[in-house]
């Protein structure tokens, strides 16, 4: 595309500036000193430096810009970022010392909106990534209002050929984001719910079809009852049996590997990378909200004791736009210069795959992390992120932290939630890690390179469990994941009816995954090869069987209760003795591996209440009904889980930021 002529709007530059140009320049100012019309204006090659420019307006001192240029030699942050971040200066007078250092005017969008045809003719998307807008023709030039003046030149290289001469104009980035949203929210609500492509998403997903498929299934297992009701009771104990036996093999398996390697480094493989960050990385992490009364408050105090540094922390919090109960929360908190609030327009679905695609653009950082609302992450997390970052090669595009609950002793089912999790996350997830199998991420403590998460368009809006499926995308894609050695604790949801309403969204959402992508399961195992594609099916396809066929297993308790049975007096008394030493030999192999997953300082309470799973396992069984009837019913319905129930106060303010060269440490 050819590129238009570019020039700056000089403030004493007017009268050589056509007279349309002068008709329409109705430039406000947010500056607390207003740029001078009689301001000279030096050619970029003299162009004062932004910390002078400051100093100079009795703005900034001489020593804060000191330690602003030490640490621009370290982060990869901008200059302002830095100042504000710290409190050196106040955001007018940046904007102010800006229109000065490059002899434009700030625009006031308050007072007239951009042309929304010049908008489309460069894309919202693109205006949300860098930061400008085009905001409107005189006199056969384009005013274009940027964020970051030193950008223009090589953004204008971008611009449409029918822009003609593109002056500048500046006007703070929260300013220019804000009027894209007001002008440009439906395409945008439209772009988050369609960033995967259409053959990886499930927003294809025909519920007639899904219904057609589960009558079909029902009447087949239905017509082979008829015909024997011992072959159909076979059949479902058969496949019951057999997913039992790969499930308990997958856990004993991951839980000898995860042991064997305990003593290397982290338990992990990893290829270095040649060059690592050569500067601190500007981190940004979506915390998708949604109704937090309780706890939104309570999540501000625990993000702000992450101990990275504050102008490299871009904390976005992604609200509803018709949720006014968590706007008004957040209006009542004291957020930080680092955190800032991102409205999703109304759309067709409400998820939080949708929020956090639409929040994606207006991401700062290089890194993307996400969390949710309860959490209270490590405070040293991030440092151990960008670390281990740069320890690795670009293959390496997601790294998983561990979750653990700060409510466990709260009642039996948070007792037995912890025991699940602890076996999950802290033994079988990094034995199936060793394994070389493809992870199913968590909902939260993820964070990954932003490059390849745009590339895979990010998540499946559609889908209620869009980790696990961005989990196997990025297998298909060649990508790696790895677990890394940090914790963020998070409230066991610890109320019957509650759990089974989250734990029916998780099985819906993997058995929506597991039909995406066994579309073209020839396709997937192409992409995945044969290992990762038997462990996918293992994962998802036992997972979900176990959870619908569990009460087929339960039903063989009525031998040693000498209850009726269909299969007493028929199956040979060999075979019932083969099934039971299974059955003994998974329920003796759950309450080994939880015990062992509770073994540490921690948790070792909790290794009394592993027997009781036994009664706790069943409740997947009910979830897995409700899910199931879901797919059918309404697939993209996201049934929220309440927070702050259970949760406690969030521990003290950390200490003011500041680098550990002992955690983070620039390659």
């Amino acid at each position: 595309m050819p590129s238009p002529d570019l020039r700056i709007v000089h403030t004493n530059d007017a009268a050589s500036v056509q007279a349309g140009i002068e008709e329409h320049r109705a430039f406000g100012s947010h500056a607390a000193r207003p740029v001078a019309p009689s301001q000279p204006t030096s050619a970029p090659a003299h162009r004062k430096p932004l910390g002078q420019v400051l100093v100079e307006m009795g703005a900034l001192s001489p020593k804060n810009l000191s330690m602003a240029v030490a640490l621009m030699a370290r982060e990869d942050a901008r200059f302002g970022d830095i100042l504000l971040a710290n409190g050196w200066i106040s955001k007018p007078d940046l904007y102010a010392a800006l229109a000065l250092q490059y002899g434009c005017e700030i625009a006031d969008l308050s007072a007239q909106r951009p042309d929304v045809r010049l908008i489309d003719q460069i894309g919202a998307e693109f205006c949300i990534r860098n930061g400008i807008v085009p905001w409107k023709r005189a006199g056969g030039a384009t005013i274009v209002i940027c964020a970051r003046p030193d950008l223009f030149e090589n953004l204008s290289k971008d611009f449409p050929a029918s822009w003609g001469k593109c002056y500048l104009a500046i006007a703070p980035e929260e300013d220019i984001h804000s009027a894209l949203v007001d002008l440009r929210h439906r395409t945008l609500a439209r772009r988050a719910e369609s960033r995967v492509a259409a053959e990886d998403s499930c927003r294809t997903w025909s519920q007639t079809a899904v219904m057609r498929f589960g009558l079909s299934l029902v009447l087949a297992l239905s017509a082979v009852f008829v015909v024997s009701s011992f072959a159909g009771f076979a059949v479902l104990v058969g496949w019951a049996v057999l997913t039992l036996i790969l499930n308990s093999s997958l856990k004993a398996i991951a839980a000898w590997q995860f042991w064997r390697a305990k003593h290397d480094d982290n338990g992990l493989d990893g290829t270095l990378s040649p060059l690592g960050f050569l500067k601190l990385p500007t981190v940004s992490i979506l915390v998708p909200l949604y109704k937090e009364r309780e706890i939104a408050g309570r999540l501000v105090k625990r993000l702000e004791r992450l101990s990275y540094p504050r102008e490299l922390l871009d904390i976005c919090l992604v609200v509803e736009e018709d949720d006014t109960l968590t706007q008004q929360t957040l209006a009542r908190s004291d957020l930080p210069r680092w955190m800032r609030q991102i409205v999703v327009p109304r759309g067709v679905v409400k998820t939080k795959p949708r929020a956090m695609n639409f929040a994606l653009d207006f991401c700062k950082g290089s890194i993307i992390g996400v969390y949710d609302a309860e959490d209270a992450p490590a405070p040293d997390q991030i440092h151990k992120v960008v670390r281990r970052f740069s320890e690795r090669g670009p293959e390496v595009a997601c790294l998983q932290g561990k979750l653990d609950f700060y409510n466990a002793r709260t009642n039996w089912l948070s007792r037995c939630f912890t025991v699940e999790y602890a076996t999950w996350w802290g033994l079988v997830l990094p034995g199936v890690e060793r394994m070389g199998f493809a992870i199913p991420l968590g909902g939260t403590t993820l964070f990954f390179r932003r490059t390849a998460l745009e590339e895979l368009g990010g998540w499946d809006a559609h889908n209620v469990t869009e980790d696990a499926d961005l989990g196997i995308r990025l297998a298909r894609r060649g990508y790696r994941t790895e677990l890394i050695d940090t914790v963020t604790e998070e409230e066991a949801n610890c109320r019957v009816w509650p759990w089974i309403k989250q734990r029916s969204r998780w099985i819906k959402g993997y058995a929506m995954t597991y039909g995406v992508h066994m579309r073209n399961p020839r396709q997937l195992r192409k992409e995945l090869g044969w290992w990762k594609f038997m462990g996918f099916q293992i994962l998802f396809l036992g997972a979900l069987s176990q959870f619908l066929l569990a009460p087929i297993l339960w039903t063989f308790w009525a031998f040693p209760l000498g209850l009726p049975h269909p299969l007493r007096g028929v199956a040979p008394h060999n075979l019932l003795v083969v099934l039971g030493t299974v059955f003994m030999a998974a329920e003796v192999l759950t309450i080994t591996v939880g015990v062992q997953a509770v073994s540490n300082p921690k948790h070792r309470w909790l290794r009394y209440w592993v027997p009781t799973l036994h009664f706790y396992y069943p409740l997947a069984s009910l979830a897995a009904m409700k899910g199931f009837f879901e797919i059918m019913t309404k697939p993209f319905y996201w049934d929220k889980t309440q927070h702050g129930k259970f949760d406690q106060p969030a521990a003290p303010d950390a200490p003011s930021a500041k680098i550990n060269p002992s955690v983070t440490n620039p390659a």
